[in-house]
């Protein structure tokens, strides 16, 4: 059977193999960014075998030479002393071994083991983006609601409905009223504000708030405790602020006190106020949280407090403060990016079977 004039077989060096690969992965760059703008850097580096520093270094270059900038520059110094092999070897014990009795790799440990410096250690890790020694914490919701309830909100904070508000509403609990029992040494240059281990603690509140997102104004209150009592004495405050013909849209998570009988009957008694409920393990959905963590880390992490009134203070002022010069929170990722990340994250991480029943986001 005929087919045709045969064109040689490549046969291909170590470097000119080595070389075709760099092409082809900067190539795979190049087009898994135009494919999908919404990706990351990390996102893409993950699907090329690449850190995020290098994926973003290939696409600076691109946009400033296109094509040419996709080669190999000139490189100066010495040699590579380090074999492709012998980085690779690291690299697998790094991933799937771990040094007796310790919990990660440490660049020493990995030296002693490998037979290399600390310091050639460092810059294979460096390279595969591997940071044995950083962990990093994620909860993935199991709920069998996810994907209508995350439409449901994402689609609230997008295309709000007309003649409509929409509050972001969640409590912030125990927060602790602690008086400084050491001197704080000022700021200086090349020394930061130094405090002492020691306070006196004063008790603690809770404030409940809800977060207009789209203006950016916050209605707070402080309670004692945080029962269906003060929840229900929290949204009598809210609904009288209310103008009135506006139907109300609230956002909450799936705490036991928010869906209690007081709370049910107030509701009817409501019938402009409509509840929608996060997911369980979804309250980063909520953008109340947002302003909680401004609180935190502007007013409550530093701060110092000389009793549970001075607290409460201390937090209606940054209410007010919020409201005197309010900034909207605005929301930008579509349902389908948040579900498509979801996805990508099971596939990466759980096994098959697992990541077919938890990423099911494509109906």
């Amino acid at each position: 059977m005929h087919r045709g004039r045969q064109s040689p077989v490549p046969i291909l060096s170590d470097d000119e193999r080595q070389v075709l690969n760099g092409l082809a992965t900067r190539a795979k760059v190049m087009l898994l960014s135009a494919d999908h703008p919404e990706w990351t850097l990390t996102e893409i580096g993950a699907h090329v075998g690449l850190c995020d520093d290098t994926v973003g270094t290939w696409r600076k270059r691109f946009a400033a030479e296109r094509l040419e900038g996709l080669r190999d520059a000139p490189k100066s110094g010495a040699p590579r002393t380090i074999q492709d092999e012998a980085a690779l070897r690291v690299v697998r014990l790094t991933l799937d071994t771990l040094p007796e009795g310790e919990t990660h790799w440490s660049t020493r440990g990995m030296a002693q083991v490998s037979g290399m410096t600390q310091r050639a250690v460092h810059r294979i890790w460096r390279a595969f983006g591997l940071r044995p020694h950083l962990v990093s914490s994620f909860t993935l919701s199991k709920d069998p609601l996810l994907i209508e309830q995350v439409r449901d909100i994402v689609g609230l904070y997008l295309a709000p409905p007309d003649r409509a508000m929409v509050l972001c509403i969640d409590e912030k609990p125990q927060i602790q009223a602690l008086e400084r029992g050491s001197a704080t040494f000022p700021m200086l240059p090349g020394q930061p504000e130094a405090t002492g281990p020691t306070y006196v603690r004063h008790g603690t509140t809770t404030l409940i708030a809800a977060l207009n997102a789209s203006v950016g104004t916050v209605i707070g209150q402080c309670y004692p405790q945080h029962r269906a009592e003060e929840f229900r004495t929290f949204l009598d405050v809210v609904h009288a602020q209310v103008p009135q013909g506006l139907e109300v849209h609230v956002i909450l998570d799936n705490y036991i006190t928010h869906k209690t009988k007081i709370i049910q009957n107030w509701l009817l008694a409501h019938s402009n106020v409509h509840v929608h409920f996060t997911p369980t393990s979804g309250s980063w959905l909520n953008l109340v949280a947002s302003w909680f963590a401004l609180l935190s880390r502007k007013r409550l992490r530093r701060g110092n407090f000389t009793s549970k009134d001075d607290l409460e203070q201390a937090i209606e002022a940054f209410i007010s403060q919020t409201n005197n010069v309010p900034k909207p929170f605005v929301w930008t990722r579509s349902a389908d990016d948040i579900l498509a990340n979801i996805k990508r994250f099971c596939e990466r991480h759980l096994p098959p079977d697992n990541s077919q029943r938890s990423s099911e986001s494509d109906h």
